[in-house]
């Protein structure tokens, strides 16, 4: 009973490494560490996480595996070597000792003191068989089953490394799936852990199943549960004889309510949480039969909108969380006099309530679990708010992805998320690189110091981030930064569709009269038709709020994206764009808060 005990609390452990249990981080920090008193006091669970992260990144690559002791031992000397699965890993903290947190070398060290105290005291006290009984014996038993089928079989005499090919760097074995996914806890899938580490133990088998034919068109190494190695078209063979297996998503993203209106729901306020001096997180308490409505793509925005005395207040405000969480959050900076953020700061509290329109925007990238692109994210103060929601989502998401995010800030203190983008940096190691440049850090290096600027980008431009290396480009941050940039990227070599803006604020722009007459405007809103005098030189957006109509909108100067709508008759001339994508205008969409007819008729559609 103990041995099982602590087999199955390795995959507690296990999953707490990868962040996979909660999206909290201290919920994955306690059930770790709960863990790892039981399966190995010997380091610290810190410790383990970075050791079996290191595994993951240098799979079969001799020394730097920490697990190829067990994987790439002889066969003859396996089954000595299965018992002492964690010896090993003791000598890998040591060779990296430099390398790691203050913190956790001491906590490593108290747990090795402790343990051999425990062990000293019961030797002395006469209780060392007892111990044995209950602990030791079972904690070696338990080892050896966990380093045959957690190491030796996924990993051995497979040639390839994680960096040279990761469909054949770790296999799954199949057939008698009855018994081997319960016993092994599904890690007779364990090709598919690291291909999407960030998935749960119970979700292994699903995501087999929703990308098999992918991963059989990249040659996935696949066994049997008798060791015979099968290539694709003998593992189609085997299937069509042993059955035929559904299609499951393996990522759990939220389902999207396609139909849903641009209209406001009141939402309750589950937190407010200080991020830095000037800004705080609010999370909202969605409610059940609201969210497939506020389900969301990574880079979205919401418009929030609120009573401040007499005056209706509306702001847009990017989504910061993860679209593959079930948290709805926000970051808000506190702007001196502004009326919603000092609202905020000021005198919302949980449990109050604020009006929220359904999630818009096209800012974030197309997802694909087995793509391998390359980003690269440059963001200045809280402009990190999409960013982040981008950065979780895609690194969960396409775990064969290479991330660089450059982010501006004033100094150390100002910088939003400092701490959230420290543990993604150490979760996603090798994959996600954060290069902080700052202007008013006296101590921060010479290159990164001051603005993100030409002479800056044009460094990484030269060396590690070549434009046209680059999948796809993120800018969010003020106007004149966000278009210097985007500007030197194109002229450098990235193609224009592939550098993704998204703005502060846009810049009002003043009524034009001269050049424009007056229309008839159709509006097609929440369901219904709504005939609308246009007068000379108004927008359809304030045509339709003059005319009563609660038309969706938020910084009237076309830069969020809530106004957006489709002609669907007459012409129309658009003053500025800085949100929607050239696909949107080919195929007649519009902001309408920049929108001036140019026919005597024009008909939008804001549903469509």
């Amino acid at each position: 009973m103990s041995a099982t005990a602590i087999f199955v609390l390795f995959t507690v452990l296990h999953d707490a490494s990868h962040y996979s249990i909660s999206t909290h981080r201290w919920v994955n920090l306690a059930f770790g560490r709960i863990a790892m008193f039981f399966v190995s006091p010997l380091i610290s669970f810190k410790s383990f996480a970075f050791i079996h992260i290191e595994h993951h990144r240098n799979t079969n690559d001799g020394g730097s595996d920490p697990d190829h002791f067990i994987s790439g031992s002889p066969l003859w000397q396996a089954p000595f070597r299965f018992g002492l699965m964690d010896f090993p890993y003791l000598g890998f903290i040591v060779r990296n000792v430099r390398r790691r947190p203050r913190a956790e070398v001491v906590e490593t060290s108290l747990l090795l003191v402790v343990s051999a105290s425990v062990i000293l005291g019961c030797a002395l006290s006469g209780h060392l068989w007892t111990l044995a009984l209950v602990y030791l014996i079972p904690e070696r038993v338990a080892m050896f089953v966990l380093a045959w089928w957690f190491d030796w079989l996924p990993h051995h005499d497979l040639e390839d490394t994680q960096q040279e090919n990761r469909y054949r760097a770790t296999r799954n074995r199949v057939g008698a799936e009855w018994v081997l996914t319960p016993l092994l806890l599904s890690q007779n899938y364990h090709l598919v852990h690291h291909l999407h580490p960030s998935i749960p133990f119970y979700r292994y088998v699903a995501a087999w199943q929703r990308n098999e034919e992918d991963y059989l068109d990249r040659d996935a190494a696949i066994g049997t549960a008798f060791g015979q190695q099968l290539a694709p078209d003998e593992y189609r063979a085997w299937k069509r004889l042993n059955g035929k297996l559904g299609r499951i998503l393996p990522i759990r993203r939220p389902a999207r309510d396609p139909g849903r209106a641009k209209k406001f729901h009141t939402i309750p306020v589950a937190s407010i949480d200080k991020v830095t001096d000037e800004s705080v997180l609010i999370h909202f308490d969605v409610p059940d039969d609201l969210r497939h409505t506020f389900s969301f793509d990574p880079g979205q925005h919401v418009t929030v909108r609120t009573r401040i005395g007499e005056e209706d207040v509306r702001r847009d405000y990017s989504i910061c969380s993860s679209a593959v969480s079930d948290a709805l959050a926000i970051a808000i900076k506190h702007v001196p006099g502004g009326t919603f953020s000092s609202f905020v700061v000021e005198q919302l509290r949980p449990g109050d309530t604020l009006e929220l329109m359904a999630p818009s925007g096209s800012f974030g990238p197309q997802l694909n679990p087995l793509a391998e692109k390359r980003y690269v994210a440059i963001a200045a103060g809280s402009g990190i708010t999409p960013i982040l929601s981008i950065l979780q989502t895609t690194l969960a998401v396409e775990t064969a992805c290479q991330f660089t995010l450059i982010y501006g800030n004033r100094d150390a203190d100002s910088t939003m998320f400092r701490k959230e983008l420290d543990e993604l940096e150490e979760r996603y190691a090798g994959q996600l690189e954060v290069i902080h440049v700052r202007s008013r850090d006296s101590r921060h290096p010479p290159l990164l110091s001051g603005r993100v600027d030409e002479t800056k980008l044009n460094r990484w431009l030269d060396a590690e981030l070549p434009a046209s290396s680059v999948d796809d480009w993120f800018l969010c941050g003020p106007v004149e930064m966000v278009t210097g940039i985007r500007k030197l990227i194109t002229e450098r070599g990235a193609e224009a569709n592939r550098v993704h803006v998204e703005l502060f604020q846009g810049t009002r722009a003043p009524n034009l009269v001269e050049g424009f007459t007056s229309a008839a405007v159709t509006v097609c809103l929440s369901g219904r038709r709504h005939e609308v005098d246009l007068a000379a030189g108004d927008t359809i957006l304030e045509s339709a709020l003059k005319a009563g109509l609660d038309a969706p909108y938020a910084c009237l100067g076309g830069a969020c994206g809530t106004c957006k709508a489709k002609v669907t008759g007459g012409f129309v001339v658009m003053e500025q764009n800085f949100a929607l994508s050239q696909a949107d205008v080919t195929d007649g969409y519009i902001l309408t808060c920049q929108s001036r007819p140019t026919t005597p008729a024009v008909a939008v559609d804001y549903e469509r």
